[in-house]
């Protein structure tokens, strides 16, 4: 079951795949079209056996050779949706935290949207890949409270979804109201605790309980009483556990709004939900936004790396 908009391609042939995009890459002169036809309309697992067969055929690397021929945002959406599925978010979160500086905006879109599942298993690729420690690297590059709700939400322990209790939830409910509303100073560490580890259902629930409370959604609070790196990640978490999808739809659509286009975030996005939910993405971001994904790209950006986008958008949303 997938809501994606990439799914595997049939009748599919690696060997001729793969003597396609040589062909579009060989000699003067580079096929951008046939590149881009081919890698975005097949699934990742497809595109890795295109890989395979392409080092087979000729003895070389096909990352290499797009890398060498392609060139700007078109080269990095290219590689980006080469990256094979189950080391996407691992190889984002390590150039999150290399080098100078610390891109906080991947750690807070990767670890607040990725289930428990999914973040295990970045942990698990990411000691394989880099012989690294995840949650190492990202307390040496992080502090404070921002650092503290990462590695809880790192820990990947939130509660299943189950029966709700609603006692609890009217416990919670209260808690955060006093820890927020009535307080000077947030009391932080009650926020972290029950929007790090409870269910989705139950937190949800806290969410409506919270709102008769107080008046406030929960969102107005956070954006009241926290700021910086902190205040995004809470309300990334908030968002992520009303919807993924709708939380996506919102990041999409402020890397494309205004002046200058978050063109990093767009590809991210683009790619790591193609297969997952992106008709969702389109379908909330008509419902809240009033655009469509589709008019958004085909704006906001130009060339060969717009037709890519727009394939991968797979549809128009009048």
């Amino acid at each position: 079951y997938t809501r994606g908009t990439v799914t595997a391609f049939s009748p599919f042939d690696a060997r001729a795949d793969a003597e396609a995009l040589r062909k579009a890459m060989k000699g003067i002169g580079t096929d951008e079209e046939t590149i881009l036809k081919i890698l975005t309309s097949r699934n990742n697992a497809q595109r890795q056996e295109i890989a395979s067969a392409f080092k087979t055929l000729f003895g070389r690397d096909l990352v290499d050779d797009l890398k060498s021929e392609l060139t700007g945002k078109f080269e990095t959406l290219m590689v980006s949706l080469m990256r094979p599925t189950y080391i996407f978010d691992a190889h984002a979160l390590k150039h999150a935290i290399k080098g100078a500086g610390t891109n906080e905006k991947v750690l807070t879109e990767i670890l607040a949207s990725r289930t428990p599942e999914e973040v295990r298993n970045i942990k698990q690729v990411y000691l394989q890949e880099y012989e690294a420690n995840l949650e190492d690297k990202i307390t040496g590059e992080t502090s404070g409270f921002f650092q503290r709700l990462l590695v809880v939400l790192l820990q990947a322990n939130r509660d299943p979804d189950g029966r709700v209790d609603e006692g609890l939830v009217e416990q919670d409910a209260q808690v955060l109201f006093r820890a927020g509303e009535l307080k000077w100073g947030t009391d932080e560490e009650k926020f972290i605790t029950i929007l790090g580890t409870r269910s989705v259902s139950h937190l949800r629930r806290v969410f409506d309980k919270y709102m008769t409370i107080s008046g406030f959604q929960i969102e107005e609070t956070i954006d009241r009483e926290t700021s910086g790196d902190l205040e995004k990640l809470l309300l990334a978490v908030v968002k992520c556990v009303r919807s993924v999808p709708a939380y996506f739809a919102e990041t999409l659509y402020y890397s494309m709004k205004g002046a200058g286009t978050d063109d990093d975030t767009l590809i991210r996005v683009m790619v790591s939900r193609s297969e997952i939910d992106l008709l969702d993405i389109r379908k909330e971001l008509r419902k809240n936004f009033a655009k469509s994904l589709h008019q958004m790209i085909q704006k906001d950006t130009s060339g060969d790396y717009r037709k890519a986008l727009l394939l991968l958008c797979g549809g128009d949303d009048e």
